[in-house]
């Protein structure tokens, strides 16, 4: 095997580690290379071989691609090939992440392989892949006495199957995961038992103001209460508030409404379980601007956000109009090109939109065939289909925006589209985050999970889960058994 002197002046040191790093790393997060904080990256010119061949095109990869090569080229820019060779100082070029609009601190060396280097792959690993090219460097670095602990960093399930079979330390690259646990998602409820008052019943102040009952609660466990979170008392639901304000000295909550009756019914539309009326309390409060819904197939999260929208955009005049989008990814095999304009390519996808304004349209009975065609006429004109894909530089003012199938996009898609929010606007989120299509995300690396877990200690922003289905009991059946 070739020594690799070019990092042999890199000594051992506590706690400091050697990554390198695969290409589907930097072409999922291109500022990984500032994320490694005090340790070491190597990275084979393979990578750099692969970005270029990626680099063409105007989809994510291709712009993470570029992007990755950018921050190569200023590391590089003005520095000597001794330089190079002897590891470039990661915190001399710090990087910017254009998304977040924040600086990347990293205080360990980036090196690039600059000589060419062979091993002795086992002979279970035939062809030229460049899968094997990375592995044999790292194994050549893990043979060098010199080196800290090397590890390979890759996105590719396969490749780390191959590197652990060989003996080779190998990890996944998990800074962008939201949760390390689905299960430790943010509900926005939190059910506390009946024995509560008994503890706190001298600690509450109550008081009624045009016509919201409110409570100022005291005590040291209610500092953890979240804005807009749903507190509520007993299994049976006794007491149910939402939070509206908390400081130093106290929590205030405010009960919430019942929307259970037909009377108090949204666009005809009445609560079903517990879950649902909360959402409806969020989705109706005009002061919360972002609204996230999650829960399997049947919940109702499509259908409230819509009729909470055609209230509020019909009857209060809150909003202009409902815009109504969601990420295009196939379940099964794709049917090819779309004809028509915007709003027809996307007619295919949204079919969820057409079946629950049928719902929506058939709750009165008494207006007959010229009435409900009249009304649907009507909705066409306030409802409007956009594609993710022309979000760009766009602002929304007072419109109510629904994301559909939510689950399916990365968190830098989701910030693209929040940040289209102009001022009177709120946009809602729905998803289930256990049917995700997209093939590189996860439940914890989800767009959706990552915008639950960062907006929920926002005091304008409110989320449910909901778990009970209310479909049919064929589907509740089907959602259990398969």
């Amino acid at each position: 095997m070739t020594e690799i002197t070019q990092t042999e002046t890199h000594v051992q040191q506590d706690n400091k580690r050697l990554f390198v790093l695969d290409t589907n790393v930097l072409i999922h997060d291109p500022s990984a290379l500032f994320r490694f904080s005090e340790h070491d990256l190597f990275l084979p010119m393979v990578v750099l071989e692969e970005l270029d061949n990626n680099k063409k095109g105007h989809s994510e990869v291709a712009r993470n691609a570029r992007q990755a090569s950018r921050f190569l080229d200023d590391l590089t820019s003005d520095a000597t090939p001794e330089e190079i060779k002897n590891g470039l100082d990661l915190n001399q070029r710090i990087g910017y992440d254009e998304d977040s609009e924040e600086a990347l601190l990293a205080s360990g060396k980036l090196f690039l392989q600059t000589e060419y280097v062979s091993t002795e792959l086992p002979i279970t690993l035939p062809g030229q892949k460049n899968d094997n090219a990375i592995l044999g460097i790292t194994v050549a670095l893990q043979k060098d006495a010199h080196l800290a602990q090397v590890t390979l960093i890759s996105k590719d399930i396969n490749l780390r199957i191959k590197a652990a079979a060989i003996g080779v330390s190998v990890e996944d690259y998990n800074n962008d995961q939201a949760l390390e646990d689905v299960n430790l998602l943010y509900s926005g409820i939190l059910t506390l038992p009946q024995s509560f008052w008994d503890l706190h019943d001298k600690e509450v102040d109550s008081w009624i103001e045009e016509g919201h009952t409110y409570h100022k609660i005291t005590g040291d466990e209610v500092k953890k209460w979240l804005p807009n979170q749903v507190i509520r008392i007993g299994d049976d639901a006794s007491f149910e508030a939402i939070v509206r304000e908390n400081t130093n000295e106290g929590v205030i909550v405010e009960q919430i409404h019942q929307y259970y009756s037909e009377k108090q019914s949204v666009w005809g539309i009445m609560a079903r379980n517990h879950e649902q009326n909360y959402a409806l309390n969020l989705l109706m409060d005009p002061e919360i601007d972002f609204v996230s819904l999650v829960g399997q197939a049947g919940t109702g999260k499509t259908l409230l956000a819509l009729a909470a929208g055609l209230t509020q955009v019909m009857d209060d005049k809150l909003y202009q109009e409902i815009i109504m989008t969601r990420a295009t990814v196939s379940v099964g095999d794709d049917i090819g090109f779309l004809p028509g304009t915007e709003e027809e390519k996307m007619a295919p996808w949204m079919g969820a939109l057409m079946d629950n304004l049928e719902v929506l349209t058939n709750n009165n009975e008494e207006a007959g065939e010229w009435g409900k065609q009249a009304t649907n006429d009507l909705l066409a004109t306030r409802i409007k289909i956009r594609s993710l894909n022309f979000m760009r530089g766009r602002t929304f003012l007072n419109r109510y925006i629904i994301l559909d199938e939510a689950q399916n996009l990365t968190s830098k898609q989701m910030k693209t589209l929040i940040t289209r929010a102009g001022p009177g606007t709120k946009i809602i989120c729905l998803g289930n985050i256990a049917q995700i299509d997209t093939p590189y995300l996860t439940e914890t690396t989800s767009g959706l999970t990552f915008v639950v877990d960062r907006f929920r200690k926002w005091e304008h922003s409110g989320h449910i889960t909901l778990k009970r289905g209310e479909r049919s009991r064929l589907a509740d059946f089907a959602s259990d058994v398969l």
